[in-house]
C-alpha cells in the first residue's frame, strides 16, 4: 500500500514537471516570436528612415520677424502628404518624405497663403529652404484707413505728421502708430481691428486737426483732414 502511494505520487510529480515545462516552453516561444516581430518591424522602420528625406526652413513676415503657428503642408499630385506647424521662431521641419518633387503650402489666418512649387526631396537629406519664405499680410482681413491732409486753400500738405489712436468705450485712447504724409498729402494706416473707433490727428507747422472714424469690419475707409496752416 505504501509503495503504491509512493509511485502514484512520483507519477503525479512527473506530470506536474511536464506541465510546467510545457508552460515555460510556450511562454518562451511567444516571447521569442514577439521579439522577432519587433526586430523585423524596427528594421523596416530604420530602413524606411534611411531611404527618406525632408525639408526645413524659417517663415518670416515682411518686417523680418519669424511667424509662429504657420501650417506647412507638403503636397504631391494634388494630395496632402504631410503637414507641420512652425514654432515660435517661425522654424519648421518635415521628415520621412519619400524622394520626389513636392509643392509646399504655407497658411495662417491674417496672412496671405503662399505656395512654393517644385521642391525636390532627396534620399537621406533634409533640404534647407533657408529664411527666404516670407508671408505678406492678407489685405482682406485688415482695416485700411486712407486719408489726405489739405490746407485751408485745398492744397496738399507734404510731410505732415499723422497719428492714429484707438478710442475705447470709456473714452480712453491708445496710440497705435504714426507716419508722415506723402508728396500728395496722403497717408495710410493698416490695422487688424474691427468694430472700433479711431482718431486720426494731423500736425504741420504747429497746427493740428483731428478726425474720428468708426469702422465695422475689414474694409478700406477714407477721410480728409484740413489744417489752417500759414503759407
Amino acid at each position: 500500500m505504501f509503495l503504491n502511494n509512493y509511485f502514484s505520487a512520483d507519477e503525479n510529480a512527473g506530470e506536474q514537471k511536464s506541465v510546467k515545462f510545457f508552460l515555460i516552453s510556450g511562454r518562451f516561444f511567444i516571447f521569442a516570436a514577439v521579439n522577432f516581430i519587433l526586430i523585423v518591424a524596427l528594421s523596416g522602420i530604420f530602413a524606411f528612415a534611411q531611404e527618406t528625406g525632408g525639408v526645413r526652413g524659417k517663415i518670416r513676415a515682411t518686417n523680418g520677424n519669424g511667424i509662429a503657428s504657420v501650417k506647412v503642408t507638403v503636397r504631391q499630385k494634388g494630395e496632402d502628404v504631410k503637414s507641420a506647424t512652425s514654432n515660435s521662431d517661425g522654424r519648421f521641419i518635415l521628415e520621412n518624405l519619400q524622394p520626389g518633387i513636392y509643392n509646399i503650402v504655407f497658411t495662417k489666418s491674417g496672412f496671405a497663403a503662399s505656395l512654393l512649387n517644385n521642391v525636390e526631396v532627396e534620399k537621406k537629406q533634409i533640404k534647407d529652404l533657408g529664411e527666404r519664405l516670407v508671408l505678406g499680410v492678407d489685405q482682406g482681413t485688415l482695416v485700411i484707413i486712407k486719408g489726405s491732409v489739405f490746407d485751408q486753400n485745398g492744397h496738399s500738405v507734404y510731410g505732415a505728421k499723422v497719428v492714429i489712436e484707438k478710442i475705447s468705450g470709456d473714452g480712453k485712447t491708445r496710440r497705435l502708430g504714426s507716419g508722415t504724409t506723402s508728396q500728395s498729402g496722403e497717408f495710410t494706416f493698416r490695422q487688424s481691428e474691427g468694430a472700433t473707433k479711431f482718431r486720426v490727428t494731423a500736425t504741420a507747422k504747429g497746427v493740428s486737426a483731428s478726425k474720428e472714424i468708426i469702422v465695422d469690419n475689414a474694409a478700406i475707409y477714407r477721410l480728409a483732414i484740413t489744417l489752417n496752416v500759414k503759407r
